[in-house]
């Protein structure tokens, strides 16, 4: 039996957490490689991205392959420009980078944690603009056969921080390279959140004084995981009729929550944690954290079973003053007692 391979730098919640055996590739071709010499069945594997959006649950008998591809290439088209870069490179550095060159369209999406190949599969979002937005294709290779495939927008089924990398296809692939449609010319998103206060002199604005922004706001609400343990916001928005929401709102006039155009309504999931009573909450080491009722945190020694209890009991809570069932954003892997 090969020895356990601690997770522990590998996850931003910090938690000790262990698999079978971790193999990093730094090219395509490695993984292919390696697949045709590892007669591992494919329902052993687990595709690790940044550790940013995860909660491990103790040892976990699965191997797990990290794509550390790097790169990033540009090719202009006009007033567009197609971005291409490697799965292992970090999203923030990606954004920072596609901004010094002068393009725009990834300003919103600043100081999202994580690497670019998992990008696609939690289509990430943030300040009301979402990855599948400016996405155009993905590369990966297929974990059952080793052969290289292009995923375009319609293949990937996006939806609310979804994808069929979530669902149908989760574990089956492993994506190497991620291509995305950025602008040469701001087309400035400033309908969501804070970044409403900007409006009034989006003509004076560039895509970095937004980036600017989004940095500022994020960092002045978002612990840093390198202090404070935490996977970034631990369950999203939740969505519901506009029927449900009169009478939440009718019961709570200041409700937090954003009008969808399916006549369905997104309410603020941080806000509804907070009205419940559970911002600065701890059971031990695992905690709610203090500016961001949102984001679960580690204050030290916390397991993953602990965290998830923690996140169970929010729920529980919420669900019982609002009425409203929470759903977990970040990837629950190990036994999923709690949670479904």
């Amino acid at each position: 039996m090969p020895q356990a391979h601690s997770l522990k730098a590998f996850n931003t919640f910090g938690v000790d957490a262990s698999c079978d055996q971790l193999f990093r590739f730094h090219h395509e071709r490695d993984i292919q490689d390696w697949l045709a010499g590892m007669p591992i069945p494919v329902d052993k594997f687990f595709v690790l991205g940044g550790g940013s959006n995860l909660l491990l649950l103790g040892h976990i008998p699965l191997t797990f392959l990290q794509p550390d591809i790097q790169g990033i290439e540009y090719e202009e088209r006009g007033e567009e420009v197609i971005v291409t870069a490697g799965a292992g490179v970090n999203w923030h550095e990606l954004v920072m980078d596609t901004l010094d060159k002068g393009y725009c369209g990834l300003e919103n999406l600043s100081l999202i944690p994580g690497n670019v190949g998992a990008a696609p599969i939690q289509n990430i979002g943030a300040y009301g603009v979402e990855l599948e937005q400016r996405f155009v294709a993905l590369h990966a290779v297929d974990l059952f056969s080793g052969e290289k495939k292009i995923f375009r927008h319609g293949d990937c089924q996006f939806g609310y921080r979804d994808s069929i990398f979530k669902r149908e296809l989760r574990g089956r692939y492993i994506i190497t390279r991620v291509q995305l449609r950025l602008n040469k010319k701001p087309q400035l998103v400033l309908t969501y959140g804070p970044l409403k206060a900007l409006a009034d002199s989006a003509d004076k604005l560039t895509a970095k004084d937004v980036s600017d922004e989004v940095i500022r706001i994020r960092q002045s609400k978002l612990p840093d995981p390198q202090e404070l343990g935490n996977a970034g916001s631990f369950f999203k928005n939740p969505i519901v009729s506009h029927e449900q929401y009169l009478k939440l709102k009718e019961a709570h006039p200041k409700i937090a929550a954003y009008p969808m155009n399916n006549a369905s309504v997104k309410l603020a999931a941080g806000w509804l944690i907070d009205q419940a009573g559970l911002k600065g909450y701890r059971q031990g080491d695992a905690g709610v954290h203090q500016q961001q009722a949102l984001v679960l945190v580690n204050h030290g020694k916390a397991a993953g079973k602990d965290i998830l209890n923690l996140a169970a009991y929010v729920r529980d809570t919420v669900k019982a003053k609002f009425g409203v069932e929470l759903e977990p954003e970040v990837w629950i892997i190990g036994q999923q007692q709690v949670f479904q």
